[in-house]
C-alpha cells in the first residue's frame, strides 16, 4: 500500500498561550518536533494503541511478530526515544504524591477517549505516577461524588479533566483547590492549561490536499453544526478555498450527523448537483465510509471518478476499499501532553518558578492512502467548462 504522511508541528508563544500553527513537511525531513507514537502509527498503518503496547512491551498483548517488528523498525527509523521509567519503588517514595485523577465525561461512546487515556497513562507511568480513570457520563452528581471521594487522598497530585467532544466547560468548584489540566475542552478563564485538537488547521490541511491534487469542485459533508469540531473544520475548509482564490460555493456543503447514513445520503445529494464535485471531504471517517458506498451505488469509482477524504483516522479507514485518506485526530498525543503539562506545572510550583498557563492546539498528520487521486487536465477542463 502506497502511503505518505504529512504532519504539522510549529509552536509559537504568544503571551501565556501556545498555539500550534499549520505547516507541511514530509516525515523524514521534519526537524521541528520530536517523533511521537502517532507518527509511528501512521508510518506502520497500525493503531496508536498498538504502538503503545509494542513499545511498552505490554504483557498479554496479542499481535504478530511481523507487527511488533514493523513498529520497532519504524520507531528506530524515526529516532523515537522511549522515556526512561522510574522503578516501581519510586511510586512509593515517602511524601511524594503519585496519583493523577483522570475525570472523563464519556469513554465508551467513541473510540477517541480510550486512545487519549493510553497517552495519559503512558506519560504518567513514565514519570513514576499512576493514572486513575473515572467516567461520569457527564452527570454533575456523579462528578461531584468522584471528586469528593478522590481529592481528599493525600497521594493525589492533580486532575486531568477530559470531554469526549471539544467544548467550553464550566469546571466544578472543587477543582479550584487542586492542580488541573483540561483535555479536549476549555474555559473562558486563564487560570488553567488546556489542550484541544487544531480543527481549523485540520480542515485546512484536508482541503488543501485536495486542491493540490487539482480539484476545484470540492464537496464538504460536515458534522452536527452545534459542535466545535464541525464549526472549526468547516472554517478550515473555507479558509483553504479562500487561500486558493476560490469562491465558497454553499451548494457544495451539506450538514451531517457523523454517521455513515448521512454520509451516504448527502453524497447522493451532492452528486445530483448540475455541476457535481470531483472530490468530497467528509468531516469524519464514518461519513466518508457512507460517501464511498453512495458513489459505488451510482456506478462511480473511488478515486478514479470522485476522490473522498475523511477525518479522524479511525481503524475502519485502513480497511475500506480503497483505503481511506484521512486527517488524524492526535488523541494519544493529547493525553500525553495533558499529563506532561500537569507534571511540569507542579515541578515549577515546587521550585518556586512561575507557572505559565497555556492553551495548546495539537494538529495531526494527513495520511495519504488510496481514496484521492490527482485530477487530470482534461477532467479539470471539463469541470471548469460546466461551471462556466
Amino acid at each position: 500500500m502506497n502511503k505518505r504522511v504529512r504532519f504539522t508541528s510549529v509552536i509559537t508563544n504568544i503571551s501565556d498561550e501556545v498555539f500550534v500553527l499549520a505547516t507541511h513537511h514530509t516525515m523524514k525531513k521534519s526537524t521541528q518536533r520530536r517523533p511521537t507514537m502517532t507518527d509511528i502509527a501512521k508510518l506502520t498503518g497500525v493503531s496508536q494503541s498498538t504502538v503503545s503496547l509494542v513499545l511498552n512491551n505490554a504483557s498479554g498483548a496479542k499481535f504478530s511478530d511481523t507487527t511488533r517488528d514493523k513498529v520497532l523498525r519504524a520507531a528506530q527509523e524515526l529516532g523515537y526515544r522511549m522515556t526512561q521509567r522510574e522503578p516501581v519503588a519510586a511510586l512509593q517514595r515517602a511524601g511524594e504524591r503519585n496519583l493523577i485523577v483522570y475525570l472523563a465525561d464519556e469513554i465508551s461512546t467513541s473510540p477517541h477517549p480510550v486512545v487519549s487515556i493510553d497517552g495519559a497513562r503512558d506519560a504518567a507511568f513514565a514519570n513514576g505516577r499512576v493514572l486513575a480513570v473515572y467516567s461520569t457520563h457527564g452527570n454533575a452528581a456523579i462528578e461531584a461524588r468522584v471528586l469528593d471521594a478522590t481529592l481528599g487522598n493525600p497521594d493525589v497530585l492533580g486532575v486531568i479533566y477530559a470531554t469526549v467532544y471539544t467544548r467550553r466547560v464550566t469546571l466544578p468548584a472543587a477543582l479550584a483547590r487542586v492542580p488541573t489540566v483540561l483535555l479536549n475542552c476549555y474555559t473562558g478563564e486563564a487560570n488553567v492549561s488546556s489542550v484541544v485538537p487544531a480543527e481549523v488547521a485540520g480542515g485546512h490541511t484536508a482541503t488543501d490536499h485536495l486542491l493540490a491534487a487539482g480539484h476545484r469542485r470540492i464537496g464538504y459533508i460536515n458534522g452536527e453544526p452545534w459542535q466545535d469540531a464541525a464549526r472549526d473544520r468547516l472554517k478550515g475548509y473555507r479558509t483553504a478555498l479562500a487561500t486558493a482564490d476560490l469562491p465558497f460555493a454553499p451548494e457544495l456543503v451539506r450538514e451531517g450527523d457523523w454517521s455513515p447514513d448521512t454520509g451516504f445520503e448527502q453524497t447522493l445529494s451532492l452528486m445530483r448537483e448540475a455541476n457535481p464535485p470531483t472530490a468530497i471531504f467528509c468531516a469524519n471517517d464514518l461519513m466518508a465510509l457512507g460517501a464511498i458506498e453512495a458513489l459505488k451505488q451510482l456506478g462511480l469509482r473511488v478515486p478514479d471518478d470522485v476522490s473522498v477524504l475523511g477525518y479522524d483516522d479511525q481503524e475502519i479507514a485502513r480497511h475500506t476499499h480503497p483505503p481511506l485518506s484521512t486527517v488524524v485526530l492526535p488523541n494519544y498525543e493529547l493525553g500525553r501532553w495533558a499529563v506532561e503539562t500537569l507534571l511540569q506545572e507542579e515541578e515549577n510550583r515546587a521550585a518556586g518558578a512561575p507557572v505559565r498557563r497555556r492553551t495548546v492546539k495539537l494538529d495531526g498528520p494527513l495520511i495519504e492512502r488510496g481514496s484521492v487521486r490527482e485530477i487530470t487536465e482534461a477532467k479539470l477542463l471539463a469541470s471548469n467548462n460546466i461551471s462556466d
